[in-house]
Parts: C-alpha cells; sequence; structure tokens
C-alpha cells in the first residue's frame, strides 16, 4: 500500500544534500540518542545504592527514582508517538534527544533525593519522545527490503547499550561517583543533536492527524498510570489489597472509557480500526508476553549472580555477556532472515527457544558453574533476538504511515507493561514459594525454628533477594541461598509457560501491510 508523503522544505536536494536523508546514517543517528535510554535503563540500577548513601535517601525514595522514571516512559510513550506523527520524528526526535541528555545533567547536578526523582521523570517523559520517533524515521527512511535489517541492527545496539550498562555503571560508580553515570550521557546527547540536525529528514504523512485527542490523552495517560503503578506496588501492598484493586479496577474502567472515546472523537489518539489487523494485534500482545517472561525471569538472574554467588556488580555484567551478546549479533541477523522468510517462522522458533531456556534456567542450584549459566544464556538471547525484531516489524509494518508514531509508541509500551507485570507477578510467585522453603531448610540447617516477629520476617525479605544474614555459618547461607534458587526456579516455569504461550500468538504474525516504499512530494 503506498502512502503519501510530504517532506519539510529542508528536506529537498542541497549541495550537502548527501547526507540527509540517507538511510543508514539516519540509522546511525536514531541508534545513538536510543543508546541513552537503552544505557539509563540497567546504569541506573547500579547506581542507586551510591545515591542512596550519599543522599541519604529511604528505600521508598530509591523506589521512585527507578519507578518514576518507569511511569513517566511508559504513560507518555503513545502520546509521544502522536506527537511525532504530529509534528515530524525529526523535531520530535531531536527534543527527546537534548531533553534527556539536559535532564541527565540536572540529576547529576542535584543535591537532593526530590530533586533526583523530579528529574528521572522528565528524563523519562523525553525518553518516550526518543523511542517511537527514532522507529517513525526508520520508517520512513528505509524501503521495505531493508527495514527489517534496520530494526535488527537498531535491536543490537539497544541490546549492546543494555549490555554494557551494568558494565559502565559499575566502573563510573567505583573509580568516578554515581553522579557521572547521568554525566555520560551529555556528550552522546550531543553527537545525537549535530548527527540528527545533518543527517535526519523530516518524512510526515499529508493525512497525519492535525489536532490532539485530549480527552483520549488523558484517559490513556490515566490508565497507564493507574495500570503500571498498581503492578509495581501490588507486591508490597498484596495483590488482594483494596488499594491494589481500586488502582487495577480504576485503570481498567479508564481504558472502557477510552476504547469508548475513541470511536466518537473526531481525531482519535488510537483509531480503533488499527486492531482490525490481527498480526499487529497479535505483535502487541505478543510482546506484552514476551517482556512478561524475560523482563521478569531475568530480574532475579541479577540477585543469583550477586549474591548468591557474590559477584560484584561488574562481574555479574560480564558473565550476562553470553546473552546479551547473542542479542547483539542475533538481531541484525534476525533482521535479515525475517526480510527473506517473513517472520512468522523466526518468531515462533526464537519463542521455542526462549521457552527451553527458561526452562533449563529453572535447573540452576546454588552450585551451579559457569558453563551451564553461560549456556542459557546464551540460547535466551538467541531466542529474544529474532522475537524483539519480529514483533517490532510486525506492529510498526501493519500501521498505516500515518500512524507510525503511534505504531511505535504502542510497541514500547507494550514491552513496558509487560516488563513490568511480569516482574511484579512473578516476584510474587517467587516471594510465595521461598516464604513456604525458608522455615523448614532454616530449621534443617540450625536446629531452631525460624524467628517469629520482625526478625523473621526481615530473613524473609532477604532471602525474596538471596540475601544471607552475615556471618553466618556457611550451612545456613546455604539454607538461605538454596530457597531463593527454589523460588527463582518456579519463576521459571511460569515464565516458560508465558513464552510457550507467545510461540502459539507468533503464528498469527505476518510481513507488514504498509511496508512498501512512500511515494515522496517535495
Amino acid at each position: 500500500m503506498s502512502q503519501s508523503v510530504v517532506l519539510d522544505k529542508e528536506a529537498a536536494p542541497t549541495v550537502g544534500g548527501r547526507l540527509r536523508g540517507h538511510p543508514w546514517l539516519t540509522l546511525l543517528t536514531v541508534a545513538v540518542g536510543v543508546m541513552m535510554v537503552a544505557l539509563d535503563g540497567t546504569v541506573v540500577a547500579i547506581a542507586n545504592p551510591a545515591i542512596a548513601k550519599d543522599l541519604n535517601a529511604s528505600p521508598s525514595d530509591i523506589q521512585w527514582v527507578t519507578s518514576g522514571y518507569l511511569l513517566a516512559l511508559a504513560v507518555f510513550l503513545i502520546t509521544a508517538g502522536k506527537i511525532g506523527d504530529r509534528f515530524g520524528h525529526k523535531t520530535t526526535f531531536l527534543v527527546g534527544a537534548v531533553g534527556f541528555a539536559a535532564t541527565s545533567a540536572a540529576i547529576g547536578f542535584a543535591g537532593s533525593i526530590q530533586q533526583v526523582i523530579l528529574f528521572r521523570v522528565l528524563q523519562g517523559l523525553f525518553g518516550a519522545l526518543l523511542q517511537p520517533a527514532a522507529l517513525g524515521l526508520l520508517r520512513g527512511a528505509f524501503p521495505a527490503d531493508k527495514l527489517n535489517m534496520a530494526i535488527g541492527i537498531w535491536g543490537g545496539v539497544i541490546g549492546a547499550s543494555t549490555a554494557a550498562g551494568p558494565i559502565v555503571g559499575g566502573l563510573l560508580v567505583e573509580h568516578v561517583n554515581w553522579e557521572s553515570v547521568f554525566y555520560i550521557n551529555i556528550p552522546v546527547g550531543i553527537i545525537a543533536l549535530v548527527l540528527g540536525l545533518l543527517v535526519l529528514k523530516d518524512v510526515r504523512a499529508e493525512n497525519a492527524a492535525k489536532s490532539f485527542d485530549i480527552p483520549g490523552i488523558v484517559l490513556l495517560s490515566g490508565a497507564m498510570f493507574m495500570l503500571v503503578w498498581g503492578i509495581i506496588k501490588a507486591p508490597t501492598w498484596g495483590w488482594g489489597d483494596p488499594t491494589t484493586l481500586l488502582f487495577l479496577g480504576g485503570a481498567l474502567l479508564a481504558l472502557v472509557f477510552f476504547a469508548l472515546w475513541q470511536k466518537y472523537a473526531k481525531e482519535p489518539l488510537i483509531p480503533l480500526s488499527l486492531f482490525r489487523s490481527v498480526p499487529l494485534s497479535a505483535g502487541t500482545l505478543l510482546m506484552v508476553l514476551m517482556a512478561f517472561a524475560f523482563f521478569g525471569g531475568i530480574f532475579f538472574v541479577t540477585f543469583y549472580l550477586q549474591n548468591v554467588h557474590g559477584m560484584a556488580p561488574v562481574d555479574a555484567g560480564v558473565h550476562l555477556l553470553p546473552m546479551t551478546g547473542m542479542m547483539i549479533v542475533g538481531a541484525p541477523v534476525a533482521g535479515f532472515l525475517i526480510g527473506k522468510v517473513g517472520p512468522r517462522i523466526p518468531i515462533v522458533g526464537g519463542m521455542v527457544l526462549t521457552t527451553a531456556a527458561m526452562l533449563g534456567m529453572s535447573t540452576l542450584d546454588i552450585h551451579s558453574g559457569n558453563g551451564v549459566m553461560s549456556l542459557w544464556f546464551l540460547l535466551m538471547g538467541l531466542g529474544l533476538s529474532p522475537v524483539m525484531v519480529g514483533a517490532t516489524d510486525v506492529i510498526v509494518g501493519n500501521a498505516p504511515l500515518e500512524l507510525s508514531g503511534v505504531a511505535g509508541g504502542l510497541q514500547q509500551a507494550a514491552m513496558q507493561v509487560g516488563g513490568s507485570l511480569g516482574t511484579a507477578v512473578l516476584g510474587a510467585v517467587m516471594a510465595s514459594k521461598v516464604t513456604g522453603e525458608l522455615p523448614g531448610k532454616w530449621q534443617a540447617a540450625t536446629g531452631q525454628p525460624l524467628p517469629g516477629g520482625p526478625d523473621g520476617e526481615l530473613l524473609k525479605q532477604g532471602a525474596q533477594l538471596g540475601i544471607a544474614p552475615p556471618n553466618v555459618p556457611q550451612g545456613v547461607a546455604d539454607a538461605v541461598h538454596s530457597s531463593f534458587v527454589s523460588g527463582m526456579g518456579v519463576a521459571f516455569v511460569v515464565a516458560a509457560v508465558v513464552a510457550l504461550a507467545a510461540a502459539g500468538l507468533g503464528l498469527l504474525t505476518r510481513r507488514g501491510v504498509n511496508e512498501s516504499g512512500p511515494s515522496v512530494h517535495i
């Protein structure tokens, strides 16, 4: 299906026009910008303990350093995609890059934890502008037969940045300070800005929306906030707690009203006709389930490596390189393969491999060696690569060009919701298993029952993170660690079931029907 596209005046050929609009230079530019967002997702986790110590922050404050960013990102992604469709993805990308770098600098200069949280929220908003705009720019710059490869390389850059996060963060925190973790985004943002001004060409569909669906934005943003916040807090409040039910019920109600409003809005935020595409709907749900299994399961691996095996953060990052390295290499290869045979076979095959990796990781114990861990990490990276590339291609490629930004936001929002849900649900599964096993293993190791009251609760909470009390005999530490590993095993089995369901959804996907190159009017 050919789309009619309008380019801004500066997109017209000039003497130096060889750079502007060049597909591979466009890919380089958007990869540099999105690299900041991916890097920041894992770097900050390493910096949090140092931030807490330096700014005298409470555990709840530190939770907001992460949750505030996550909430802003998840709530604003689809609206940010609409902004790109309306004002052009180039402008949106440049604003996002500059804003992300500026708020990163502000976090480094912050003198209180409250300021850190505020600027983290703003950072999340600017990060939300970057990601859908990047996909929209790739969609406009590459012909259909090269788009899969471009998305694959883009995914590889995100994988490389995610992998580098714990290593770079650990080195900076250990040898410089926690502020340097955020300052690193400043030169990256400047490079993205310069490249963007020189290279990017703004591509917009003629029939893109000319106004904003304000009621739709309010309803969807409110629904996303209540959903993600309810999921984040459910393990603390309890899944059956009235407050949890209020947030999750409110999210469902807001989504119902949003869907009803979209039927009558003059220019809806997300036209419901978008979901008449079975592949696009399947791709979106597939992204939720994939993120549920991956982010929910991998959440425990960092605690397993650091607390059970006693690794430093940098060492833990190095041990994850078989997985992230395979994602770096596998994403471009997956893009090439999807271009040849379509997304269905690679997606289904990838989720089957991911299922096998999850089941393999459920068998890890406190004495598992590096070889067996690396095997399952490598298999997971190999399985996830075609899924991330293929699902992105299915969602963005099956949306009309004038909604490419919204589709990009939908893809990223699905990943955020799935990751949040997976971490919370599998965390609850994990906690239940650990709480059930720890008393028996504690008594077997010490000859005494697990203490009651606050002391017992502290031991249970520590065991849920794989943390044994200091200065205890090895047998007691093994009891705590084995309880954690037992809970992690059950969580990975649940993740494997979800991954297998995602493989089934992959059968409904197909190559984008709106991927043909645009007819351009200057």
